[in-house]
């Protein structure tokens, strides 16, 4: 088949691609700066010249959006919204006017939709939409708020002939440099991998080879469309999810981490607490009940095979 992968130059973008061209399947990356023959300018705002690639393709994974890595700013939260909402309607606007528009268009969207919670796990059909939760800093609605009007692009795009998947996911577990689990693993390395203000708040994750087995899980079931979360169906508090990471490469201790030095931390990173702090307590409640199976549901096991690849040298 034919792939069309707006913004896929990130992390799981290569890991799709990388998985993708593997299986035998022809992938085309949109991308703002193209290096290669199979990348193809765009802007992420418009249709232009880049629209004849998603005419004529047979699944459109758009994975556009301004990296949640960063200091969450007034000014990088609204380019956080602007290049999610505008690039879905792009990619919406492509496929209504193409002549042989893609039968699938799988969506990036995130996990953080759903509430800050601990007493509960979050699925599609019974799960909190997080924005009104006491207590938690206004930037974090605003997260949400990103989440959602990203799926609502999507959602009003007039595609009656592609079919609609919103993937929530959780954060792609891949032991390639610079993603999530590469910093993880550095904290803990370091000696940094204990819990962060207790460590209460739940982590949701999903290997990177069963994010790549979701998706095309998703895209040859003709019967499913709407919300699908990605995630493991185990998450697990952070002090447990940061133990079994430092088992796994053999670091005996991490050292604990209050709110405060969480904040301090982020800010010499460049980064926010949200992704440390928000307790994302969410499961794959459709995945599951369509039949998918996992081949790593327990994060001890997932960590343990990351870091033998990292070990080794070995991304796929």
């Amino acid at each position: 088949m034919k792939f069309v992968l707006p913004g896929g130059t990130g992390q799981v973008g290569t890991v799709l691609k990388r998985a993708l061209t593997a299986a035998g399947h022809q992938v085309v990356v949109l991308t703002r700066s193209p290096e290669r023959a199979d990348e193809v300018r765009w802007d992420g705002v418009r249709p232009g010249p880049w629209t004849r690639v998603i005419d004529g393709s047979d699944v459109v994974i758009n994975l556009a959006g301004r990296s949640v890595s960063c200091r969450y700013t007034p000014a990088n939260l609204q380019a956080m919204m602007d290049s999610r909402v505008d690039s879905a309607r792009a990619v919406g606007e492509a496929i209504a006017a193409a002549r042989q528009p893609p039968r699938v268009w799988l969506q990036m969207s995130t996990a953080t939709v759903y509430a800050h919670r601990h007493d509960a796990a979050n699925d599609e059909a019974t799960g909190l939409i997080g924005g009104t939760e006491p207590g938690v800093p206004d930037y974090w609605a605003y997260s949400v708020e990103i989440a959602r009007n990203w799926e609502r692009a999507q959602e009003e795009a007039g595609t009656p002939h592609t079919r609609k998947v919103a993937l929530r996911s959780a954060m792609v577990m891949s032991p390639g440099r610079g993603g999530v689990f590469d910093m993880l693993l550095r904290m803990a390395r370091l000696g940094l991998g204990g819990p962060v203000a207790g460590g209460g708040q739940y982590v949701s994750w999903i290997h990177d080879r069963d994010f790549v087995r979701a998706v095309e899980f998703l895209t040859d079931r003709d019967d499913i469309s709407g919300p699908v979360n990605l995630a493991a169906p185990e998450p697990l508090p952070q002090r447990q999810f940061m133990r079994a990471l430092r088992s796994a490469w053999g670091v005996p201790v991490g050292l604990p981490a209050t709110k405060w030095m969480a904040e301090l931390g982020a800010f010499a990173l460049r980064s926010d607490t949200e992704l440390l702090l928000k307790s994302r307590r969410v499961v794959p409640g459709r995945l599951r009940a369509a039949g998918f199976s996992f081949e790593e549901p327990r994060w001890a096991d997932a960590a343990g095979d990351l870091v033998d690849r990292v070990r080794l040298g070995v991304e796929r």
